[in-house]
């Protein structure tokens, strides 16, 4: 990863493609963005690094709103939105969980 932990085109690809089979592991609700919500979603990250996140036709916060609040609040990164539907990306800190992000550094 490089310093700023900005992704280059060529990682990004590699986690799009990577997560093009995967399905929603989170939801956003009625409830809204929460702080708790937040701690999931980056234990979550923390073991696979890369997961799917909707948002339900319920929730109040809008797919910018959610992109917003977990990029400011957290080091992970949003690699892409299709409709509600978000890709979020978090090199996982334990060496045992780092599949993906020891392919995305050395890209």
């Amino acid at each position: 990863m490089e310093e700023n932990n900005v992704l280059r085109g060529k990682q990004k690809r590699y986690l799009r493609a990577h997560a093009h089979a995967m399905h929603p592991l989170f939801s956003v609700g009625k409830n809204g963005l929460t702080s708790a919500w937040l701690e999931q979603l980056t234990g979550a990250l923390e073991n696979r690094e890369l997961i799917k996140i909707n948002l339900q036709q319920s929730a109040e916060a809008t797919v910018e709103e959610t992109k917003n609040f977990i990029e400011q609040g957290t080091d992970i990164q949003v690699v892409q939105t299709i409709g509600r539907v978000l890709v979020l990306y978090r090199p996982a800190t334990n060496e045992e969980n780092q599949r993906i992000s020891s392919v995305v550094e050395n890209m």
